[in-house]
C-alpha cells in the first residue's frame, strides 16, 4: 500500500504536477488547435520519460559504465581530482564552505587513494559563481583536516570549466614534472573529462567514483512515477553528452 501512495504522491509534486497539467492542457486544447495540442502532449511525454527512473538510469549508466577503476596504480605518480561545486560561506568543521555531494565523493576517493599509494594530489576547481565556494581551496582544507600534509597537495583554484581544469592542471604537471596522472572524477563526468585532457595532450588513467546508479537495477511499478531526482539525472547525462558534442566542434 505504501508504494501505491508514493506513486500517486509523486504526481502532486514537480515534475509530476507539471506533466499532469500539460496533459490536461493538451487534451482540453485539442478541439481548438490540434497542432498546438499535439506539441503540448509531445512535450509532456518527453518530460515524463526524462522524469522516470528507467530512462534516467539508462542515460546515466551509459556514461558511468565506460570506465572501471583500474586494478593497479603502481606506475602512477600523481592523483588529479576535479571539483564539482561548493558553497561559499556555510559553516564547516574547520572554517566556512562545503563541497557538494559529488565533490565530496570525489574528495573521499582521492583521500583514500592517497592513503593507499602515498601519491601527491592535484585539486582543480575555482570559484565558478560569485556566491559559490572555491572548490580547490575548500578541498585542500578538508584534506589537511584528514591528516594529509600540505606539501602533498597542489591546487588550481582558478578554473571554472572542464577545459580550464585540464589547461591549468597541465601547467602544474609540467612544473612538478608529473607524467602519469590518475584522474578521479564522477563516473558520469569521466568521458567528457578524459576527452578534455586528451585534447591538450595529457594521457590520464581514469578512476571513476560518485556513481549515481547501481549496476544491477530492478524494475518496479513505482519507478514509473515521475520524480525530481530522475529528472536531475537525465539533465546531468544530457549535459555531459552536449558537452562532448561541443568538443567535436571546438
Amino acid at each position: 500500500m505504501i508504494y501505491v501512495v508514493k506513486f500517486f504522491y509523486n504526481w502532486l509534486l514537480p515534475p509530476g504536477l507539471f506533466i499532469a497539467a500539460l496533459l490536461v492542457l493538451g487534451v482540453v486544447s485539442y478541439k481548438r488547435n490540434k497542432i498546438i495540442s499535439a506539441m503540448i502532449l509531445v512535450i509532456a511525454g518527453i518530460t515524463y520519460l526524462l522524469s522516470i527512473s528507467p530512462c534516467s538510469d539508462y542515460l546515466i549508466q551509459s556514461l558511468e559504465t565506460r570506465f572501471v577503476p583500474p586494478q593497479t596504480l603502481s606506475d602512477r605518480d600523481v592523483i588529479i581530482m576535479l571539483g564539482y561545486g561548493a558553497t561559499q560561506d556555510t559553516p564547516d568543521v574547520s572554517g566556512n564552505g562545503q563541497l557538494s555531494g559529488s565533490s565530496a565523493n570525489r574528495l573521499l576517493t582521492t583521500a583514500r587513494l592517497h592513503l593507499r599509494t602515498g601519491l601527491p594530489i592535484i585539486i582543480s576547481g575555482g570559484q565558478v559563481f560569485a556566491d559559490s565556494g572555491n572548490e580547490a581551496q575548500i578541498s585542500r582544507r578538508i584534506l589537511m583536516d584528514l591528516g594529509i600534509p600540505a606539501s602533498k597537495i597542489f591546487i588550481d583554484d582558478k578554473s571554472r570549466t572542464t577545459i580550464e581544469n585540464a589547461m591549468y592542471t597541465k601547467a602544474i604537471l609540467k612544473e612538478q614534472r608529473f607524467n602519469r596522472p590518475i584522474l578521479v572524477v564522477s563516473g558520469f563526468h569521466l568521458p567528457r573529462a578524459v576527452k578534455n585532457f586528451e585534447r591538450i595532450g595529457i594521457t590520464v588513467l581514469p578512476y571513476p567514483t560518485d556513481y549515481q546508479v547501481s549496476k544491477n537495477s530492478y524494475f518496479s511499478f513505482n519507478k514509473l512515477a515521475p520524480s525530481y531526482d530522475a529528472l536531475c539525472k537525465s539533465g546531468t547525462a544530457l549535459r555531459e553528452y552536449m558537452g562532448m558534442l561541443a568538443l567535436e566542434f571546438r
